[in-house]
């Protein structure tokens, strides 16, 4: 008999110049998995159109034209998070996770559908949603489930919000085990 290995959260940020895939591009991606944020993935993305908007890009302070000539092509950078992502499979069974999994896993599925033909998330791209999932934990309006709000109920006041992918998703990665945490100490 076989034994069935856990789920791993995969605390996935994203930082973009527009607010859909397509017209707009996806400019950086980090993962980290929850419970072992130092397992964690980032890579900038070589914009796909020359549409953006100014206060969009400004969010991430990233380059876009450093990014037109040194980041990887949408396509490296999807195979190469592809390949990350399938590599834990070895330890566990990758699951999305985002806040808000809606903005951000619209543009991962988006990229990976578009640029490598198929996600490692599975056909609808779907996971968790932080928001969505304290929501549900406390019986809370949407309204108290910002992460800013859950990180100061959970007491967690070291970790900054900073824009950069790869941070923001150690970030999350931290504040959904804590989440977890709570739920276990409630349950």
């Amino acid at each position: 008999m076989s034994q069935k290995l856990p789920e791993l959260y995969i605390a996935t940020d994203v930082e973009a110049d527009g607010p859909i895939p397509g017209p707009y591009s996806m400019l950086a991606l980090g993962m980290a998995i929850v419970g072992k944020p130092k397992l964690c993935f980032y890579t900038e993305v070589r914009p796909i159109s020359d549409k953006f908007i100014p206060e969009a890009l400004a969010v991430s302070g990233l380059d876009r034209n450093r990014l037109l000539q040194e980041a990887p092509t949408p396509e490296e950078a999807m195979t190469s998070a592809a390949r990350w992502i399938n590599d834990l499979r070895k330890i566990g069974r990758p699951v999305f996770l985002a806040a808000p999994a809606v903005w951000d896993g619209m543009f991962v599925h988006w990229y990976f559908m578009n640029f490598t033909g198929k996600s490692p998330f599975g056909q609808t791209g779907s996971g968790i949603d932080l928001r969505s999932y304290w929501m549900g934990l406390r019986g809370c309006e949407w309204v108290e489930t910002r992460k800013g709000r859950i990180k100061y109920e959970l007491g967690i006041n070291e970790l900054p919000h900073t824009h950069h992918a790869g941070e923001d998703a150690i970030e999350l990665a931290t504040v959904f085990e804590a989440v977890l945490k709570t739920d276990q100490d409630m349950g």
